[in-house]
């Protein structure tokens, strides 16, 4: 159960309500049957509805005393009696639905905190909330329902859509955003690119003097930093999601609805293409195009464009047979110099 100090549960929902909530099947169990919470399957007791996504934890389902469940179809002859069961190919998703349904975004005061400062000559949307600390600057624009929380900075001329969130101590600079982008505590949008000329005894620095562009529905994680374009903008296209402490350098370009994993790096004027997923510490450098639908491991150092819908994996990054290629000839390699000795 969630603690009720940070998170305040709606509902109860029943069955039927669930089901039409997260796109499921009633497969088993009275659509009138309450449900008052979500939890995990290890935990879950009577009243409460839980997920199964991943068969290593089938056991766990087998076991739960939760009242009802989100799970696939092959997984049903595995439930405990008695449990409800809601059929959906995606349980996962289901649950993130369901769960959003239980746990709401709170409502935030609307208007602007005492002791938080707004320019005169910015503007905000109806709806929008600025809290104690928070600066947003000469002709911003935020759009209804914002919200801004404690000591954010919102710069001069900023554009935010509608439904966006900047967190604590984020701040967000020559950005145009759109719709329900959140950025999360202590982000950095739009500071300077790293561009250096080398003169006469010292590096000169190069004016950065493009923008951010954020798409909607666009996340990025706590402590991101997202540089702004040195003439060209950086651009991060719709539904995004950067995960926290990443990296994105200036005049980068991004596709729709990539996924990015914790401590990332993206040199810059590298190009990626819509869908693609890059593992947590992976490292692409410079000037390099990566296709649609690229998946790259976790630590993987890409040095070369990547085509479309390839997976590459390793130091430097190669395609995924070639490395696993190299890994059994290493591991043979080591093998056969064992038994020599």
């Amino acid at each position: 159960m969630a603690d009720r100090r940070f998170f305040k549960v709606a509902g109860p929902f029943t069955l039927a309500d669930i089901a039409a909530i997260a796109g499921a099947e009633i497969a088993r169990g009275d659509p009138g049957l309450p449900l008052c919470d979500v939890a995990p399957l290890a935990t879950a007791a009577e009243g409460e509805l839980s997920f199964l996504d991943n068969r290593a934890y089938l056991r766990d389902f087998s076991e739960s005393r939760a009242s009802a469940c989100l799970v696939a179809s092959q997984h049903v002859d595995h439930a405990p009696a008695g449990m409800a069961l809601l059929v959906t190919p995606r349980p996962y998703l289901g649950y993130a639905l369901a769960a959003h349904a239980f746990y709401p975004e709170r409502s935030a005061e609307t208007g602007v905190a005492t002791g938080a400062h707004v320019h005169p000559t910015a503007r905000l949307g109806e709806g929008t909330a600025v809290a104690a600390g928070a600066v947003v600057g000469a002709g911003a624009e935020i759009g209804a329902r914002g919200r801004i929380d404690a000591n954010a900075v919102v710069g001069p001329g900023v554009r935010l859509g509608d439904d966006c969130y900047v967190g604590a101590g984020a701040s967000v600079r020559y950005c145009l955003a759109g719709h329900r982008v959140r950025l999360l505590a202590g982000a950095r949008i739009g500071e300077d690119g790293f561009g250096y000329a080398p003169g006469e005894g010292r590096h000169v620095r190069v004016p950065q003097l493009g923008r951010v562009i954020l798409g909607d529905d666009v996340e990025v994680g706590a402590n991101v930093t997202i540089d702004r374009g040195a003439g060209p903008d950086t651009v991060i296209g719709d539904g995004c999601i950067i995960d926290n402490l990443v990296h994105i350098a200036h005049n980068v370009r991004i596709g729709r609805r990539c996924v990015i994993v914790a401590q990332v790096g993206i040199s810059g004027s590298t190009t990626l293409g819509d869908n693609v997923v890059i593992g947590g510490q992976g490292g692409l450098a410079g000037h390099i195009k990566v296709g649609d639908g690229v998946r790259i491991g976790g630590k993987a150092a890409v040095l070369h464009d990547v085509p479309p819908g390839e997976t590459v994996l390793g130091i430097p990054a190669v395609s995924r047979q070639q490395y696993w290629r190299q890994v059994i000839a290493l591991r043979n390699l080591a093998s056969k110099k064992g038994k020599d000795e």
